[in-house]
């Protein structure tokens, strides 16, 4: 019995010994998941739909996102171009539902269009998903205005111009709001 126990740590030594090259070949085989996961084009592409499905992003705004997960910026590139060549990422489907969005918050066009300068999106698509939504701007502020002060126009020059700031504040042009808290416009 006790021979038995005195063997059994030579045992695990020589069976260590013997097993180690053939784990060291498995692993061999295995890819390096680290690095693999973040440079996969599939795996980045699988990523990019997910964030797709949820809401539409701009190119820009999905780029970093997927940069700030750990992905490789170069494959990122690829995959997103390859996205947009199929239809499944667009900017300009992004920007009009972006203002769309927007115009149903009471945001004016100047503040539409430094939100969607800020994630990525080039001017001519900005103006294009602006002239699309054929909003009325001047009764959207007029609306915005009535919400937050009340219908009465503002009888004092101190109020008129809190108003006016908020408006400014809220994205709308100078003549939009001019038009929202002149007394005779209503």
């Amino acid at each position: 019995r006790d021979s038995g126990l005195k063997a059994l740590p030579q045992f695990r030594v020589l069976l260590d010994t013997c097993m180690k090259p053939v784990h060291e070949e498995i692993s061999d085989l295995l890819p390096d998941e680290e690095e693999d996961r973040f440079s996969s084009a599939q795996e980045i592409r699988k990523k990019a739909m997910d964030l797709l499905a949820r809401r539409e992003h701009g190119r820009e705004e999905l780029a970093k996102k997927l940069a700030d997960k750990g992905y490789v910026r170069s494959v990122v590139d690829d995959e997103l171009e390859r996205l947009a060549s199929e239809g499944l990422q667009s900017d300009t489907r992004f920007a009009e539902s972006f203002v769309q969005s927007r115009i149903n918050q009471g945001k004016g066009p100047a503040r539409i269009r430094a939100d969607l300068g800020q994630r990525g999106i080039p001017d001519h698509v900005i103006e294009g998903a602006l002239e699309q939504a054929s909003a009325d701007w001047y009764a959207l502020a007029r609306q915005e205005r009535v919400k937050k002060f009340g219908g009465e126009a503002p009888a004092e020059y101190k109020e008129k111009a809190r108003q006016m700031r908020f408006l400014q504040y809220r994205g709308f042009e100078s003549d939009h709001i001019q038009a929202a808290v002149d007394a005779d416009a209503f």
